[in-house]
């Protein structure tokens, strides 16, 4: 079974996560609640775990088929339903902005497979939030 362990840095809500490895992921809480904005909120570390779970996906399949990435970022937006409690995801839109020489279309089919089928924060996030992309080639 894999750990990760979480030690409160401050008097307030500033935390630091180690994984197995020893790396290290601060996160903290908004000052509406008493945090301090040291570092990510947990809902945006998951948001930011999707875009690094779709990208290795999407760039070791764009290595096995041997296009040339120069760069490569992700943009991602999402909407919560302020109405339910907990106020969770309803809409996510992930931009991929890739330059290189790189096929449009398998470019595209990189990202429908990771997003569909081999991304597991994507599939998890599918239960409550629509996800959507668009991409951006050179």
């Amino acid at each position: 079974m894999a750990k990760v362990t979480l030690h409160r840095v401050d008097d307030a809500f500033h935390l630091e996560a180690t994984n197995a490895v020893g790396s290290k992921l601060q996160m903290d809480g908004n000052p509406e609640i008493g945090g301090h904005n040291l570092a990510f909120r947990p809902l945006e570390t998951m948001i930011a775990s999707l875009g690094g779970c779709s990208s290795m996906d999407i760039i070791m399949i764009l290595k096995k088929q041997r296009q040339e990435i120069e760069s490569y970022d992700v943009e991602i937006e999402y909407e919560r339903d302020r109405n339910l409690e907990p106020a969770l995801i309803t809409q996510i839109h992930i931009k991929f902005i890739v330059k290189g020489k790189v096929d449009e279309d398998k470019l595209k089919k990189a990202i429908e497979l990771s997003l569909d089928k081999y991304c597991t924060v994507s599939k998890m996030l599918e239960k409550t939030a629509k996800i959507t992309f668009s991409y951006q080639l050179n």
